[in-house]
């Protein structure tokens, strides 16, 4: 039988500059491996610079070739990049045992950032018809999922302190045009790790957690 006040709590994983591919794969493995009484998991991150495109992702979205590498992925969504200077929050959750559909999966998602950003004074908003969190209409925050066996990987991406000029390449999100922005851009002196707990305790909250516990 499952251990429902186990499950109920969300492990929490904080790494630091992580290779994209490694951690994808890493991703798969944890949840073909997870069982009914696996707790769930947040991972935490910066990663090296890097393109990926969503499963149906378009190529023609990558405007111009860069020193950075292309990597097509098994998430939802089109194209966008990661690099430093971007918090990446990665949700491992096993949906069928939390009774949470994707739309809720990735509504409870947008809701915590704009609840954090909301902390540093910055009015952000959702988008129905573009899944991610836009400021003054540009994008600040991306999102992209992968659900299997009922159990969700992949999560979302939140500029904090990047050079943005890595977006430059792309059509961000499939979406020619589209600016982009970061809470460096927006005034705010923060760096990655000083998002990490806020960032954390709002994912908690929005999904239905009762509390976090240190991973391994």
């Amino acid at each position: 039988m499952t251990d429902k006040a186990a499950t109920d709590i969300l492990r929490l994983r904080t790494f630091g500059m992580r290779d994209y591919g490694a951690t994808w794969q890493a991703m798969r493995e944890f949840t073909d491996a997870r069982d009914a009484d696996t707790p769930d998991e947040l991972w935490l991150l910066e990663h090296s610079p890097v393109y990926t495109l969503g499963l149906n992702g378009d190529p023609r979205h990558l405007l111009k070739t860069t020193d950075a590498p292309v990597l097509k992925t098994d998430r939802g969504g089109q194209i966008t990049w990661h690099g430093p200077g971007q918090l990446i929050a990665y949700t491992l959750v096993d949906l069928r045992r939390k009774q949470l559909g994707i739309r809720a999966l990735v509504g409870g998602l947008e809701q915590a950032v704009i609840d954090l950003l909301r902390q540093y004074g910055i009015a952000a908003r959702a988008r129905p018809e573009a899944p991610g969190v836009y400021v003054e209409g540009r994008k600040i925050a991306a999102l992209g999922l992968r659900v299997r066996r009922g159990c969700s990987y992949h999560g979302l991406s939140l500029n904090v302190n990047p050079d943005l000029a890595g977006f430059a390449a792309i059509n961000p999100c499939g979406q020619a045009g589209l600016e982009v922005t970061s809470l460096a851009r927006l005034g705010i002196a923060a760096e990655v790790h000083d998002l990490m707990a806020p960032l954390a305790v709002e994912i908690m909250e929005k999904l239905n957690f009762r509390g976090l516990t240190p991973g391994p």
